[in-house]
């Protein structure tokens, strides 16, 4: 792995991004170029958070956003800087990808940061196990998000005397009603990764937390078909038929504005929809509901955000560390996150100022910890690697726009979650 050395002009650069700097000193102390995809209107006032803390700091931020709310873009934009030998600064990566460009041996050491800030003390062990690599951080986690949320808008369903559901018969039974009523039951946009987040919401639900361990944690073939699977893609049948006919490539936040505007009832989203929805002017957890998806109430799944730093040598080096540094600070992880819709990746930020949805999040998460239900997300990079990951992606999405049947999709994800091994 591509070490970094600190030198000590790089130790008094690390002092100064943890001290009040003088506005005289706030000049000149490089720049870093940042890709990610947060593009939509919450997104966006969420990275401004960092970029105006860096600034602050003396250092320039220039950005480099793709947009795509998988990331496949940003990651194809990334690869091409850095095989030409032009990596940026930082990227926004998900946790496989980034084990993949460290195990390629393009990051760099954040260690000589993380030691003195005490990052092992305040980061959960199963996000340290994607920012650290061969036992040394290389990465910085800047939030936890969590898929498995269902919102629903208030007000269509008090008027129609409803409560969100917590199982998925439940789940059926709603939107069937509303569906009776000419109300749309679910907003989803039509791109594989929306389409797996929901299948992950299912198979929680549906399987349980070992179950979702065993199918989709470890890509065990006899849970892959199993009975229960079936079952999963019997559900998956049902929740096609509860999606309005335009969803076909329709983006996340549309989907989510559907909802802000009663043109939908509900979505299955992860907790980045609170963005759209702080955005909106509209209140988290009283104008918009937000309840785990059916069926998995006291399991967490996780999406954690973290800026790799890549190796990009000696003059770029300290404004790199600065960044690091400020990441991970206290200050910047609570104003983060409150934009952003997550809660922060560190364990010793107060949740006083977050609303309704950020405490429950913040709660259930330390519920799970403690039960082992904490567990990484198949649709947002966090439960197999890129190719097995893009291999089931495929099979859900080909399934949720076919008539193909359930037991023909569980013997197909068997297939080609092996061929992708």
């Amino acid at each position: 792995m591509k070490r970094i050395l600190l030198s000590t002009v790089c130790v008094a650069v690390l002092g100064l991004a943890a001290a009040a700097v003088e506005p005289a000193q706030a000049q000149d102390q490089g720049s870093v170029e940042v890709l990610h995809w947060w593009t939509s209107g919450g997104e966006a006032a969420a990275v401004g958070v960092l970029k105006q803390d860096m600034e602050s700091k003396g250092v320039a931020w220039q950005d480099m956003p793709v947009a795509g709310g998988a990331g496949e873009a940003a990651m194809t934009a990334l690869r091409a800087r850095v095989t030409s030998g032009n990596p940026p600064t930082a990227a926004q990566l998900l946790g496989m990808s980034l084990r993949a460009w460290a195990e390629e041996g393009y990051l760099g050491d954040l260690t000589e940061v993380a030691e003195p800030e005490g990052w092992d003390s305040v980061i959960p062990e199963p996000l340290q196990a994607f920012a650290k690599y061969d036992g040394h951080y290389v990465a910085a986690p800047v939030n936890i998000h969590r898929p498995n949320w269902l919102w629903s808008n208030a007000k269509i369903f008090e008027e129609n005397g409803l409560t969100p559901p917590k199982t998925w018969d439940e789940f059926n039974q709603v939107a069937e009603a509303l569906q009776a009523k000419g109300i749309q039951p679910l907003a989803h946009g039509g791109q594989n990764w929306q389409d797996t987040t929901v299948f992950d919401d299912v198979v929680l639900g549906i399987g349980g937390p070992e179950f979702y361990q065993k199918a989709i944690i470890e890509a065990d073939p006899e849970a892959l078909g199993s009975d229960t699977m079936v079952k999963v893609f019997d559900q998956m049948r049902k929740i096609r038929g509860f999606v309005d006919p335009n969803f076909s490539g329709r983006d996340w936040n549309l989907a989510t504005a559907m909802v802000l505007n009663g043109e939908a009832a509900m979505q299955l989203m992860g907790d980045w929809a609170k963005g759209e929805i702080i955005a909106a002017g509209k209140t988290p957890g009283v104008d918009i509901l937000c309840t785990p998806a059916p069926g998995t109430e006291g399991s967490f799944l996780f999406n954690t955000d973290f800026f790799a730093m890549f190796d990009v040598g000696e003059e770029r080096r300290p404004a790199q560390l600065i960044m690091a540094s400020a990441a991970m600070s206290p200050s910047f992880q609570e104003t983060f996150n409150l934009a952003k819709g997550s809660i922060p990746a560190r364990t010793d930020v107060p949740g006083d100022k977050f609303d309704e949805c950020g405490k429950q999040s913040m709660a259930d998460i330390k519920a799970a910890q403690e039960k082992g239900t904490l567990m990484g997300s198949l649709a947002h990079g966090h439960a197999q690697p890129p190719a097995v990951q893009g291999a089931m992606f495929d099979v859900v999405t080909n399934h949720f726009n076919s008539d193909q049947s359930s037991a023909d999709a569980a013997k197909a994800l068997v297939d080609a979650v092996a061929a992708a091994q």
